[in-house]
């Protein structure tokens, strides 16, 4: 498809409008993409006349290297998709059970003429984590950039309803695995390699039926500032994207009703689509930001946030 402001992908059309709501639907965890009507956006961005058109990509990523976890569908897809278009490889990773997904995505990432390996894993397992960085050595060469980007979310709307159970889960699935990979890759990146952690827009507002998810995400936005102050002298950029509302698999499988009804809550009035972090992701990955470290990042949809 080429580039143009009337383009039109798919049954995405009116997501980009605002006012646009998504259709209550829901699925059990962990959630498909193949499965969500209608479907995210990933190679697409608005434009200013309304309309949309694909990705320009620049080769700002050209022979890059690129661990993303969460890699099977919505934010992690796209930045696959986005970083095959600007020249890198990539390995994802994912849960056995999201192969179907995951398959889509190489098929994706192949037609922009870039390597993508698949590897389906636990990495709530320290050892796994382990795993993952052999094989992007084994399979890609080196490792250039590390994108943590998985995450598990459940709703409870009381302190009381949250199981000691869940609780670790979460900070098993949310911040664990970003140490274990950053750890395990950092010996493996150079000067100028970047770390990008994805955290949320809920650590800032602290969303109360979240708390065991916005607690992660507010340990990651932490650990992204500490890590940076520690690497930066070894010219390893570390950096976090802050991702408001938007549309992945985790939303139909976390949310109930009432909280998808309300999904488009933000001064833009839309929720936002995985293209539209993604862009941080290239951003934060290549020289474009070279004198940027420890910072965060806010596609939010105008949500106003402190730092």
């Amino acid at each position: 498809m080429q580039s143009s402001t009337t383009t039109r992908p798919g049954n995405a059309e009116l997501q980009f409008q605002r006012g646009h709501r998504i259709p209550v639907q829901h699925q059990e965890k962990p959630g498909f993409q193949s499965d969500m009507n209608p479907k995210p956006v990933s190679t697409h961005i608005p434009t200013e006349d309304g309309g949309y058109q694909r990705y320009k990509a620049a080769g700002k990523l050209k022979d890059k290297r690129a661990i993303i976890t969460g890699g099977d569908s919505g934010i992690g897809r796209a930045i696959a998709i986005l970083f095959a278009m600007e020249g890198a490889s990539s390995l994802i990773v994912y849960l056995p059970e999201e192969e179907k997904d995951a398959e889509e995505t190489k098929k994706k990432v192949k037609e922009h003429g870039s390597e993508c390996h698949l590897l389906a894993t636990d990495i709530r397992k320290k050892e796994n984590c382990r795993t993952v960085v052999e094989v992007a050595l084994r399979k890609l060469g080196g490792i250039d950039i590390l994108v943590n980007n998985a995450a598990y979310q459940n709703m409870i709307h009381d302190i009381v309803g949250l199981t000691e159970e869940q609780w670790e889960r979460t900070f098993d699935t949310n911040i664990h695995p970003f140490f274990y990979l950053s750890k395990y890759a950092v010996p493996h990146l150079k000067d100028g390699s970047s770390i990008i952690n994805c955290s949320s827009v809920n650590h800032y507002i602290g969303r109360p039926d979240l708390l065991d998810y916005t607690a992660t995400k507010g340990a990651i936005v932490a650990f992204t500032r500490a890590l940076s102050n520690q690497k930066i002298h070894n010219g390893i950029r570390v950096n976090c994207v802050c991702p408001g509302p938007i549309w992945t698999p985790l939303i139909p499988s976390t949310m109930d009703t009432k909280a998808m009804e309300q999904f488009s809550n933000v001064p833009m009035g839309r929720p936002g689509q995985p293209s539209e972090v993604a862009t941080c992701f290239v951003f934060l990955a290549s020289q474009d930001s070279s004198y940027i470290s420890g910072q965060c990042l806010h596609p939010n949809g105008g949500v106003v946030v402190g730092a």
